[in-house]
């Protein structure tokens, strides 16, 4: 049996999708070949892992010839099954023109006449319930059979991705005896999510000079000016950043992997970190938790009650972002130290 699966365009719901792909895997062992169908950017997410056969990338630009393309690629491979994790039309699409007989997805976006399998997410008066998208996911599996042994999120490194991190720590100087916090400052889905780079040049000079640790300060390419503010901001030698490396998501998930403590808004980081089992720190404004629960048992989530939020905006309608403004350092580094006091107690044992 050949299955092919729709992987997120996102970072961080790749992350979350693991759960699911897992169970795939291990209810069809050796009787189906899977493949995963994802965007180029996205693919360092999942590298480490032994669940998939094949790997097809795609690239939506241009759209109506890309998507012909790939539909015609799919057909070739002769597939039983496409799952779409993403809710697009343009997947649906897609999967409909390849002709594979089995097309399973949620309706979403007008494209229930173009799937063989409808799955419903739950709503209640008109509105979505908020649900966690590794509880969605399961849902595609479930509906193959799958029984859901474990949702916790699954990530591996790969050689080439330590060795990396194994250069980066001797160039700055990072000693894992002295213990690395990870500041994850931004995140791909809006400002509305940043929590300032002053609070957390504050923090990651506090973090420092209390716990005798290290912080490394991670960033994405579009990220790097915040890195180095933040790391000028605490202004100490035992706070360095990746504002100045060579940047790749093999990179990033090995620094995640090796930190005691992860600080992160709700971004892919978070969700990177929770694949490697480390605790957290999540810093949430505008969005719900419900729905991006990644089942991390090591996670403190921090959110201010307020009557706007969780407005799931990209920026703030109101224009004052208390959501995250408000969210003050002492609320952090307290979050911080609960953690790291954890990790100590189970680095003793």
């Amino acid at each position: 049996m050949k299955i092919g699966v729709f992987l997120p365009n996102w970072i961080g719901d790749v992350a979350m999708a693991t759960p699911m792909l897992r169970a795939l895997r291990e209810n069809f062992g050796s009787y189906a070949q899977l493949s995963g169908i994802l965007r180029p950017y996205v693919a360092e997410v999942l590298a480490g892992l032994p669940w998939f056969h094949e790997i097809i990338t795609y690239d939506k630009n241009p759209p109506i010839r890309g998507s012909l393309k790939l539909s015609k690629q799919l057909s070739q491979v002769g597939f039983d099954a496409l799952l779409l994790l993403p809710n697009s039309f343009r997947t649906g699409a897609i999967a409909w023109l390849s002709g594979v007989p089995q097309r399973v997805g949620y309706v979403r976006y007008g494209r229930g006449p173009l799937l063989t399998d409808r799955l419903f997410h739950p709503a209640q008066n008109g509105r979505w319930t908020p649900i966690s998208a590794v509880d969605a996911y399961l849902g595609l599996s479930e509906h193959l059979g799958c029984p859901t042994a474990s949702k916790q999120l699954e990530l591996r490194t790969t050689e080439v991705d330590e060795v990396a991190a194994d250069a980066l720590w001797k160039k700055l100087g990072l000693t894992p005896s002295a213990g690395v916090v990870a500041i994850c400052p931004s995140g791909a889905y809006g400002a509305a999510k940043h929590w300032p780079p002053s609070y957390f040049g504050d923090l990651a000079k506090r973090i420092a000079n209390s716990n005798h640790c290290q912080v490394l300060v991670v960033c994405g390419p579009g990220e790097r000016q915040t890195a180095s503010i933040i790391e000028s901001l605490a202004a100490h030698r035992h706070v360095v950043s990746l504002a100045e490396e060579n940047l790749s998501i093999g990179l990033t998930k090995a620094c995640l992997r090796r930190a005691n403590v992860v600080v992160a808004p709700d971004s892919g980081p978070r969700h990177l970190a929770a694949g490697f089992n480390v605790p957290t720190v999540a810093l949430f404004g505008p969005t719900d938790p419900k729905w991006a629960k990644n089942y991390n048992p090591h996670e403190i989530q921090l959110m201010q009650d307020l009557d706007c939020r969780p407005c799931a905006a990209r920026t703030c309608p109101l224009q004052h972002h208390r959501c995250m403004q408000e969210m003050t350092v002492d609320q952090v580094f307290a979050a911080v130290q609960t953690q790291l006091d954890r990790s100590h107690r189970v680095a003793a044992a």
